[in-house]
């Protein structure tokens, strides 16, 4: 499986004959590009036209984030895979209420019962609040009960919004650490700690997802239950509501319940906080840990990567909006 770069140092990335390599410090460091996936800046690289041509040629995606860790803007290579047979299946299932709406009450199922499936694993598990989690466990069971009665996307998102309101009331009791309160939902900036780290994370899945994408015949531009509409990309924003839960906030609970960060890993920043520059270093070196554990898949027989699981996902959309085999959402089955 390719590997994804991440760079936090300031420096230049260049090519030099058939290679790529970063500069920092004086320091060269060359980039295997046969075996890289993408790359994900988050200090400041300069880079020149001919390392952009290259790494278009290798088609390696490059993600930009900015100082304080939001998602800037990708340089996405000319599409590899073209087939506009799958371009105008896509914009038919978007402009079809009917269709798009099927597809975006599948993308809020599966969401909702991998939040299910979350709470459910730590209900036996925290040391109090299980009757707390058995309550949301219900209240997110009643959510995906009246999913099939909702006529229109804004009715599914709404929906959605309710059940990760109940999902997100419960991270107090699976983390029970007084330094990572929840509160509510807060973004740009986060007013705390748990925020931080929700929207770094999240950040980093809507950018995997992205990159995963650019694998596959599917247009990013045309997702479902995120509108498309001048926002650059929005079917990764549809494929991450899926993996959120088990990518990004399982990841926090065992960040935060193995102390590997603490609240000594976040600064203030104007108004709100942030995670600092060690604690995205960590949070990034155990996410790209994670991405590559391997899980055994139901129907293929084997085991893939977690990173991989959003490939195949990618491909059962595709097989839907074709009329080749109705998709159904991933469910994990821890």
């Amino acid at each position: 499986m390719k590997k994804t770069l991440y760079i936090f140092n300031n420096g230049e990335l260049r090519r030099k004959d058939n290679s790529l390599y970063f500069e920092t410090d004086g320091q060269r460091k060359f980039i295997p590009v046969e075996d890289t996936n993408d790359i994900f800046i988050f200090g400041e690289v300069d880079v020149t036209k001919r390392f952009l041509e290259f790494a278009s040629q290798k088609e390696i995606c490059i993600h930009y984030f900015n100082h304080y860790g939001y998602y800037v803007g990708s340089f996405y290579p000319r599409e590899h895979l073209n087939s506009g047979h799958v371009i105008l299946k896509q914009a038919e299932h978007y402009l079809d209420q009917q269709k798009r709406l099927h597809l975006a009450r599948l993308f809020v199922r599966g969401s909702i019962g991998q939040m299910r499936r979350v709470v459910k694993y730590y209900a036996s598990r925290v040391k109090s609040g299980q009757e707390q989690l058995t309550e949301r466990i219900g209240r997110l069971d009643h959510h995906l009960d009246i999913l099939p009665q909702q006529n229109s996307v804004e009715e599914l998102m709404a929906v959605e919004g309710h059940a990760r309101e109940a999902y997100y009331s419960t991270f107090d009791y699976i983390i029970g650490d007084d330094d990572f309160r929840f509160v509510k939902r807060s973004q740009r900036p986060p007013l705390n700690r748990l925020n931080a780290l929700i929207s770094f994370g999240n950040s980093l899945c809507y950018t995997i997802a992205l990159s995963e994408i650019y694998k596959t015949y599917l247009d990013p531009r045309i997702g479902y239950l995120h509108a498309t509409n001048f926002r650059r990309f929005s079917l990764n924003l549809d494929l991450a509501e899926i993996f959120k839960p088990i990518f990004v906030d399982r990841l926090i609970f065992y960040l935060l319940n193995k102390k590997m960060l603490t609240k000594d890993d976040f600064d203030r920043q104007t108004g709100g906080i942030l995670l600092s520059d060690s604690g995205k270093r960590t949070f990034v070196a155990e996410m790209d840990k994670r991405l590559k554990t391997t899980v055994s898949h139901r129907h293929l027989g084997r085991s893939v990567s977690y990173r991989r699981l959003m490939r195949l996902e990618l491909y059962k959309i595709q097989k839907h909006i074709l009329g080749e085999k109705e998709y159904e959402p991933y469910q994990a089955l821890w």
